[in-house]
């Protein structure tokens, strides 16, 4: 709430240095405000009274937008890359893959690995999980898996995390 938005009797009023000015009613306030060519926000409209403080709103914003902006821009973005692959696939083909799933991880991405199971491939889960661990075999100096492998739909799938490398210049 600034300046004519705000409706309560009384408020109590803190200068722009941070003085306070004691509980005085609206109107008084909002002219000390104008005088000093200023805008009245109300910091704290649940207090008894409310408090309000005489700032220049519009550098306020600006100050406010631009702390969230360089929150934002702070945030690590977790990516997930997906590698997929059917229980059938070959040797040399997996390891072409693998490399791919090793250049993503060294990345700092996170890694899903999907076993696409074809047709009657159902009956025979030996093969996909022999698949899977010839797969996770070729990648475990670069990842460790979160969790146990499981079966979503036609999917025999596991999530793999970098593993962190510890001295010398890593920025993880």
């Amino acid at each position: 709430m600034v300046n004519d938005r705000i409706h309560f009797k009384e408020v109590l009023l803190i200068g722009p240095d941070g003085e306070s000015y004691g509980v005085v009613p609206l109107r008084v306030a909002l002219q000390k405000s104008m005088d000093m060519q200023l805008d009245l926000y109300c910091v704290s409209p649940q207090a008894h009274p409310p408090v309000c403080k005489i700032i220049n709103y519009g550098k306020f914003k600006f100050e406010k937008g631009k702390k969230e902006r360089e929150a934002k821009k702070n945030q690590k973005k977790t990516v997930v890359k997906e590698v997929r692959f059917t229980a059938t696939t070959d040797k040399h083909d997996l390891e072409t893959k693998a490399k791919a799933a090793i250049k993503f991880l060294g990345e700092g991405m996170k890694v899903k690995i999907a076993v696409f199971i074809k047709g009657r491939m159902m009956q025979r889960m030996d093969i996909v999980k022999q698949t899977l661990n010839d797969f996770l075999e070729m990648v475990k100096d670069y990842a460790t898996p979160d969790k146990q492998p499981e079966l979503m739909g036609r999917d025999y799938s596991v999530m793999l995390s970098p593993i962190k490398k510890t001295g010398g210049n890593q920025h993880a």
